[in-house]
């Protein structure tokens, strides 16, 4: 019988089938293995091109290799001859694994984390004129919003500014250096300078003494030409006023407190917005602020000040304050004394005579006033301004302004409580000394409008008392509102509209009625007899005499 051939799988013993499955099985194994030795080479040459790539990176910017649309960096022809297998399908897979790997580690795809300058409010904009807010004296940061920052207002240029910065580190490594050598020194405080320091001294001495004694005619044509053109606006030119060491030195000085100024405002401690003051430092109290006021710019953006509470000068630190009340011989108010009882005193400021106080009384009033608008015109107005006295000076704790001339019979223009005396009767005391003011000059006092939502309640209150005490005393049977004005010096339109207020003022048969309320005078009377003598104007304690006008 012939014999048959044999075919893969058709053997009757089996022992030529288990040799061939087992070279298939082997020969697969070899390809897993050859896929997986590809696929470590293909990764491993990814990694080596990355941090090549970053080394590279670190070394030229501007030579680094541009990415790809899907944000991969090529390969180098390196990295292709070591990872290039024979097998085009091993090839293609090997890429796929590549890109999947480099997908993986890729991170350009993220944001970049967002550089020092760019936390700024970018709506905002430098002060200076003709500044487009880049730059930064310091020399460090890209843009700024601040005079301080400002190389323009400095006299100088961004670029001059970072030549500084570059300057200023050279200096300050080679002072460490310095000081590393010396640290074998002990107790070098009696001890002679090293020669590196007697080199140091003398070159200061003399660059010191290459000092121009004065400044030529034309340096001294250029500096006014320079302060005629920007006033203000500008730093006036400091070359030639000193030697160049000194000037260096206050520039390094001027840099280093423009970047504490930076570190403070990244801190929220320097407000950048609204140039808002948030607090000040007043007397033995620190307040709150509630609104703006137009203080200078580089005091505004600190976002807190320190001020004398006898003089009301406003200064930056608690350093400066601390040095200027060591001298600050004020104790209470400028002008004269009108009016004393107890530790109470009111002091009558003119305006055109203490300028710069009346000024900032009106600043300071200003952060605690929303409908308040005049700052720096007051020679029109008088200030009275109640103090609290102590053994340490008299305390302010309010005020009011009225004009010299008031067409409209306006006895007060603007008033004011501290926040530290407000709720204690201060403000209907100002209030009640306004209307014996005019009692004295025999004329009808009101406020000046609009009132701001603390002085409207203040008046609606102190109206209601002066209108139920005078009706609480009358025991006749007709009354007029012109005579409750005479009396009282209020205006009418006020009186008319606090009785309508109390639901005390009716119209029947043609005429308007007065209706006296026992029940609101009871409740006032108990009140009153609650509340005591305490915070009350004593008409027998002013000494006052109505000025002539100017």
């Amino acid at each position: 019988m012939p014999r048959r051939k044999r075919t893969a799988g058709s053997s009757s013993d089996g022992t030529e089938d288990s040799d061939f499955s087992a070279d298939l099985e082997h020969v697969k194994a070899a390809v897993r293995a050859r896929r997986r030795s590809s696929t470590r080479l293909t990764r491993a040459s990814l990694r080596l091109s990355q941090s090549s790539q970053d080394a590279k990176q670190g070394a030229d910017q501007d030579e680094t290799p541009p990415r790809t649309p899907t944000g991969n960096a090529p390969s180098s022809e390196s990295d292709i001859d070591v990872s290039s297998p024979s097998n085009d399908h091993d090839e293609r897979l090997a890429k796929e694994l590549s890109l999947k790997e480099a997908a993986a580690h890729d991170l350009s795809h993220r944001p970049k984390r967002r550089r020092f300058h760019e936390s700024y409010n970018f709506n905002m904009k430098c002060p200076t004129p003709g500044c487009n807010s880049l730059g930064h004296l310091t020399g460090r940061h890209e843009r700024h919003f601040s005079i301080s920052g400002c190389p323009l207002y400095h006299n100088l240029s961004a670029d001059e500014c970072k030549g500084k910065a570059t300057t200023r580190d050279k200096q300050s490594e080679e002072r460490t250096l310095s000081h590393r050598q010396d640290e074998n020194r002990h107790s070098t405080r009696h001890q002679a300078p090293t020669e590196g320091q007697q080199r140091y001294k003398d070159k200061v001495t003399e660059l010191r003494r290459k000092r121009n004694s004065g400044l030529n005619k034309e340096q001294k044509e250029k500096y006014t030409e320079h302060r005629q053109s920007h006033g203000t606006s500008r730093e006036p030119l400091l070359e030639n006023i000193t030697s160049d060491y000194d000037l260096e030195l206050f520039r390094k000085a001027q840099a280093r407190a423009s970047e504490d100024l930076e570190k403070l405002r990244l801190a929220g401690q320097v407000s950048e917005g609204s140039n808002m003051i948030k607090t000040i430092v007043f007397g033995r109290f620190e307040l709150d602020t509630w609104y703006h006021s137009p203080y200078p710019e580089e005091y505004a953006r600190l976002g807190r000040l320190f001020m004398c509470e006898f003089c009301l000068k406003y200064m930056k630190s608690q350093t400066i304050l601390r040095r200027h009340m060591a001298k600050c011989v004020w104790k209470h108010p400028p002008g004269d004394e009108i009016y004393r009882k107890g530790n109470i005193s009111v002091f009558e400021v003119d305006g055109k005579k203490n300028k710069i106080y009346c000024q900032n009384l009106c600043l300071l009033a200003k952060l605690f006033l929303d409908h308040k608008t005049l700052y720096y015109d007051v020679e029109p107005f008088l200030f009275y301004v109640m103090t609290e006295a102590d053994n340490t000076g008299c305390h302010l704790v309010g005020y009011f302004s009225k004009e010299k001339n008031s067409f409209l019979n306006y006895n007060v223009s603007c008033i004011l409580t501290m926040p530290q005396y407000m709720r204690q009767g201060y403000g209907k005391m100002l209030i009640d000394f306004s209307y014996l003011l005019s009692k004295v000059e025999e004329k009808v006092g009101s406020p000046e409008r609009p009132l701001s939502d603390l002085g409207l309640i203040s008046y609606r209150s102190y109206w209601k008392d002066v209108l139920l005490r005078y009706l609480n005393s009358f025991q006749g049977k007709e009354i007029s509102i012109k005579e409750i004005s005479q009396e009282t010096a209020v205006n009418p339109v006020d009186i008319v509209s606090t009785l309508q207020s109390l639901q005390m003022l009716k119209y029947w048969k043609g005429k308007h009625l007065v209706l006296k309320r026992q029940d609101l005078i009871d409740d006032w009377k108990a009140k009153e007899t609650k509340r005591g003598n305490g915070k009350t104007i004593d008409p027998t304690a002013l000494k006052w005499t109505p000025p002539k006008g100017t």
